[in-house]
């Protein structure tokens, strides 16, 4: 299999012929990587990475535009104050040259699925208001959150239509719900104020026969059956250190979606616990040998993981795979 044939099995729920990989490495170990390798591009290739996270495009507000209008609010904005600032249009092409980049370099180049980021939006709203006020408005103006989330589920959509349109094999919405033990909110709140809004943007990339995957740290237990509904083709990265068991996932789940993580950078890799390290990828690797896993980092690896470590971990994802 090709490394794009091989991710697209593995979420068709289907025998890949080794578990793809891919690692969260650039955004704190870009100078020790290249330092060690060339470039995280020439790292990427050494190990063979299956699939490539994209960022990029639009931004939903101006920083600029948010900033002031905080400092004339006295540091805070309402869900009615933030229906005032316009958001940015997210069919300005030239916004979208460094996805364009990037599928080129991965897709064409180097075989790899490619999926892109894309705003949620509980996540995509705490840059406005901050995640503390934006909690205490989930209670507090919960009629005017809908107006809000319903501008921001049609900008999220828009956004996705472009990049489909551009060649992404998946829509990834990255929205923070979980705390370490159970949702940041009610599941109720979630149900009533998030699930529509996802809605939205996972019915147009459905309708345009494109996985759809979603991203939340932290313990998401409660609300299993709502990704489910949605339609979530990929759940990234059922956090195993808030509570998240892939054995769980694997005996009730793995039918619905597949995840893609395995690798957690709160308790496993650069903490210098090599032992420890080793016998975790070979443990979720033999898990996952007949498929229901795409293996990556549960986020960003953290600066403090050194680059021996780094290169130990992928020397042996990169052993055990051959097997």
């Amino acid at each position: 299999m090709l490394s794009r044939e091989r991710v697209i099995a593995v979420i068709n729920h289907q025998k890949p012929d080794r578990i793809p990989v891919y690692g969260w490495v650039s955004a704190n170990l870009t100078e020790p990587i290249t330092k060690a390798f060339g470039s995280v591009e020439a790292f990427e290739d050494r190990y063979e990475f299956d699939f490539a996270h994209l960022f990029g495009g639009p931004s939903c507000f101006s920083n600029d535009e948010l900033k002031q209008a905080r400092q004339a609010r006295g540091g805070s904005l309402t869900p009615k104050d933030i229906l005032q600032i316009p958001m940015c249009d997210p069919h300005k092409s030239e916004d979208y040259q460094n996805i364009i980049d990037a599928i080129r370099h991965h897709k064409h180049e180097r075989g790899r699925f490619v999926y892109v980021q894309t705003p949620g939006i509980f996540e995509a709203l705490n840059g406005g208001f901050g995640i503390e006020e934006h909690l205490c408005h989930l209670a507090e103006f919960e009629d005017d959150l809908h107006l809000v989330y319903k501008r921001q589920a049609e900008w999220n959509r828009d956004f996705a239509n472009n990049c489909i349109d551009l060649g992404v094999d998946m829509v990834h919405v990255s929205d923070d719900w979980g705390a370490q033990h159970g949702l940041m909110f009610s599941p109720k709140t979630w149900w009533s104020l998030i699930y529509p809004y996802h809605k939205i943007t996972c019915d147009l990339v459905k309708s345009r026969k494109t996985f759809v995957s979603v991203h939340s740290d932290g313990n998401v237990n409660a609300v299993v059956d709502g990704i489910i509904k949605l339609g979530y083709d990929v759940v990234h990265p059922w956090q195993e250190s808030a509570g998240m068991s892939l054995q769980q996932y694997k005996e009730n789940f793995m039918s619905h979606f597949t995840v893609m993580g395995g690798l957690d950078v709160q308790t496993t890799i650069g903490f210098g616990k090599l032992d420890f390290l080793r016998s975790e990828i070979q443990r979720v690797m033999g898990m996952f040998a007949e498929g229901g896993l795409l293996l990556c980092t549960t986020h960003f690896v953290q600066p403090h993981c050194t680059i021996e470590e780094l290169t130990l971990a992928f020397d042996l994802i990169q052993e055990l795979r051959t097997i």
